[in-house]
């Protein structure tokens, strides 16, 4: 029988749990473990209520490949969804591999001491995977994740060719915070501050970080300001689908939020490297990350709608250049009515549950190490519409101006 461990109690953990339970038929007994047990146990409880199915929760380290890998074995998991830190990445996917567990992710491995965002940590296990008989699927979450299905839905349905890919990520949403973030807030900031790269002829192209702006009329949401950033399936992108051009990666933001994020980069806040403070050393985000709110606890206050998707020019089936515009868009308050959670995390823990789907079912199957592309789009694209992620399609006059 399956079991699948998931591991991480946010609100992504949440969110993929409560649609596992939903879907009782496919996840026939799920364990949610983190650091924090009484975490998992007040997700437990909410699953309870909203769907009468009845979860197992536990404690684990995911820092700790022994303590982790005698959770797998105790519990008897074929599948382990990874939806902790991506500083944790690898001590799981070791905890896989000396088990024989499958495993899946939404985000890449990054050194906690370097915002380095970069898959090939992780693209050095294919041996090892492949040779245990094992499956590891990588960056099945939004953005990556369903972003790159719907690239390679429009490759294999729209386009022979596809010459340029943008990725716009756009949260409308209201949480009434002065400044929070509506993910971990540690691994948000390590994005936002980070050199922006995109793809383009071949090579990487470094510009400041949240120097390059621009202004996108997206559908329910409105005129918002996006700005360029580095994001790591442009990397899986330009590998596994050579023939683009150019990628690109826009994620919005608020006047608030750059003026806030500002300030805390100038006064050192941001800071991954170490400092003293009355003798000991902590690290000034993790700090911060301690002070703002928990991303988790923002889904009851949230109001608007997240609208992210992908704008891809190439030449159609029917050999004439043409952009197509594939986007969801998800309501923070439809979200949390259904699992408790914000659309932020409702984008990311719905796909982790479809992707394990996937694997569990036996849809997608494979020994070694895959990104998310490397699948066949169709069925994943399926159950987006079936399990509250529904996407559209539509052709625009021109490609993008900028």
């Amino acid at each position: 029988m399956t079991k699948v461990l998931v591991i991480g109690a946010g609100g992504v953990g949440s969110v993929a749990v409560h649609k596992m339970a939903m879907n009782a038929d496919i996840f026939p007994d799920i364990t949610l473990a983190s650091r924090r047990k009484f975490k998992c146990d007040d997700i437990a409880a909410s699953v309870l209520t909203r769907t009468g199915v009845t979860i197992k929760t536990a404690q684990v380290d995911a820092d700790n490949v022994a303590e982790t890998a005698a959770l797998i074995r105790e519990i008897g998991a074929t599948h382990v969804v990874n939806l902790a830190l991506p500083y944790q990445d690898l001590t799981i996917m070791d905890a896989c591999l000396e088990t024989g567990a499958h495993y899946l992710d939404t985000a890449n491995y990054e050194p906690r001491d370097e915002a380095k965002f970069e898959y090939h940590w992780q693209w050095a296990y294919q041996d090892r995977f492949k040779e245990a008989g094992l499956m590891a699927l990588l960056g099945s979450g939004f953005d990556p994740g369903v972003t790159s299905v719907f690239t390679c839905y429009l490759k294999k349905h729209h386009f022979d060719r596809i010459d340029t890919l943008d990725i716009l990520d756009c949260n409308g949403g209201d949480h009434g915070q002065h400044f929070a973030t509506n993910f971990n807030p540690e691994i948000n900031i390590r994005e936002v501050t980070a050199v922006a790269r995109h793809w383009e002829n071949g090579d990487w192209v470094e510009t400041p970080p949240m120097s390059v702006k621009q202004e996108f009329d997206f559908e329910q949401v409105g005129p918002k300001n996006m700005y360029l950033m580095y994001h790591e399936e442009i990397e899986s992108l330009k590998t596994h689908l050579p023939e683009i051009k150019r990628i690109r990666f826009w994620m919005t933001f608020g006047d608030a939020y750059i003026q806030h994020l500002t300030v805390l980069q100038n006064i050192g806040m941001t800071r991954i490297d170490p400092v003293i403070y009355e003798g000991k050393e902590i690290i000034p985000l993790q700090f911060l990350k301690a002070v703002l709110p928990e991303p988790s606890s923002l889904g009851e206050t949230t109001k608007g709608k997240t609208n992210i998707g992908v704008i891809a020019t190439g030449i159609g089936k029917d050999g004439k250049e043409k952009t197509l515009y594939l986007y969801n868009i998800c309501d923070h308050e439809d979200a949390y009515a259904e699992t408790g959670n914000q659309a932020v995390s409702y984008t990311t823990g719905v796909p982790a549950m479809i992707g394990t789907a996937m694997m569990v079912t036996g849809t997608w199957s494979g020994e070694g190490v895959f990104n998310i592309e490397q699948m066949d789009p169709d069925p994943f694209m399926d159950m987006l519409n079936k399990h509250g992620l529904p996407w559209q399609i539509k052709e625009l006059d021109a490609p993008l101006s900028f």
